[in-house]
């Protein structure tokens, strides 16, 4: 994605791009159903397709036509985005800050002893 900075996604949003990360490349069919095995529900197929459609017009998402059906593909990375959301809420919340994004994670009981050793050895490596 050109944009330097990704715009946040709404919670409908995600959800779609979520499938559509699942499915790497697929007809709107195939996203739908991705949608609906995560949802717990059915969510309509034109219900869908608006959101893929929103997610194309912000840049999230793009398509290639086969006769007269869109096969549908991810813009940007699902760690892409999990980065710049990160880094934003990091400079937002915490001053740009990894140590203090950590230290109020740890704080509030959210890591464990095993989990900060876990990222101390990914760190190290």
């Amino acid at each position: 994605m050109e944009n330097k900075e990704t715009k946040e996604l709404t919670k409908a949003e995600e959800q779609v791009m979520q499938a559509i990360w699942r499915v790497g490349q697929g007809f709107a069919n195939e996203i739908v159903a991705a949608v609906n095995e995560t949802s717990g529900g059915e969510v309509a197929y034109n219900t869908v397709l608006t959101v893929v459609r929103i997610l194309e017009q912000k840049g999230f998402v793009g398509h290639e036509t086969f006769n007269r059906a869109n096969r549908y593909y991810p813009l940007i990375t699902r760690e892409e985005y999990m980065r710049q959301m990160l880094g934003g809420i990091a400079h937002r919340w915490f001053g740009s800050s990894p140590r203090a994004l950590v230290s109020f994670l740890v704080d509030k009981k959210d890591v464990s002893l095993e989990d900060l050793e876990a990222i101390t050895k990914t760190l190290e490596s």
